[in-house]
């Protein structure tokens, strides 16, 4: 029997948002695949449903959406510092190895980037299960596009410390970090948060550092904002209702 591939269905970024069209963010190919496969596997079943249901509002599903078998990754038990064993992340494969094509999607963007799902795609290649990424929006790279830093050299560090004096450590450490390798450094934060680490990495950062902020990139209200930090503090940005807290943002920075 032939093996089935573990396709990378790439998402929008407008969770938690009124949801625009789904074909001006995803290309035409990608919404076709999604709905020709039976067999997912998704951070969280209800919000791959939701997914599906967009896509067969314009290319009609393979199956009655009840009758798509979507399987939830599994997580690292409460408490505990110990991963998930490797024989739960090979049990998701099975559908693949029966067979049938298995699609991958990420609560937001491009599956395996930032984002549990690279765990599985690590166990398809250990089971020889040909991996398929398909384009689609992420948000660390259109934010990094659109931030005028280094694009040629950079590095995802996701999120920082929560205890302020680790945090200010760990931001400082990146800023001595992207002076001596002129690199960009892209961080994330949990929305509701993302007011607190902007306050920090202003009040950390050396007035000359270069810091980008994105929200909401290919949501209508979307934006990106790049100045030197000296600018920042000058225009007072740590105001409430500064940046959204019901979305994602990527923070750049890049030393002079």
């Amino acid at each position: 029997m032939s093996t089935g591939s573990l396709i990378l269905i790439p998402n929008t970024l407008d969770l938690g948002l009124n949801p625009g069209p789904l074909d001006e963010v995803l290309p035409a190919g990608v919404i076709r695949r999604a709905a020709a496969l039976t067999h997912w596997a998704a951070e969280d079943a209800k919000t791959a449903r939701a997914f599906l249901k967009r896509v067969d509002a314009l290319v009609p599903l393979a199956l009655p959406l009840q009758s798509i078998a979507i399987t939830e990754l599994p997580r690292a038990r409460k408490g505990s510092r110990e991963p998930v064993p490797p024989a739960e992340w090979q049990a998701l494969l099975a559908p693949a190895l029966a067979g049938h094509d298995l699609g991958l999607i990420s609560e937001a963007g491009l599956p395996a980037v930032a984002d549990p799902g690279a765990a599985l795609v690590a166990a398809a290649h250990a089971a020889g299960v040909t991996v398929v990424p398909l384009s689609g929006p992420s948000s660390l790279l259109l934010a990094l596009a659109a931030s005028g830093l280094n694009g040629q050299s950079f590095a995802f560090v996701g999120y920082l410390p929560q205890e302020p004096a680790a945090r200010v450590a760990r931001i400082r450490e990146l800023e001595a970090l992207s002076r001596r390798l002129q690199q960009t450094q892209l961080v994330i934060e949990t929305p509701y948060r993302n007011t607190a680490l902007l306050g920090s990495l202003l009040e950390t950062l050396a007035p000359a550092t270069r810091l980008s902020v994105s929200a909401g990139l290919t949501v209508e209200g979307g934006f990106t904002r790049s100045a030197a930090v000296s600018d920042w503090r000058r225009q007072s940005a740590t105001q409430p209702g500064t940046l959204p807290d019901r979305v994602p943002a990527v923070f750049a920075l890049l030393a002079g």
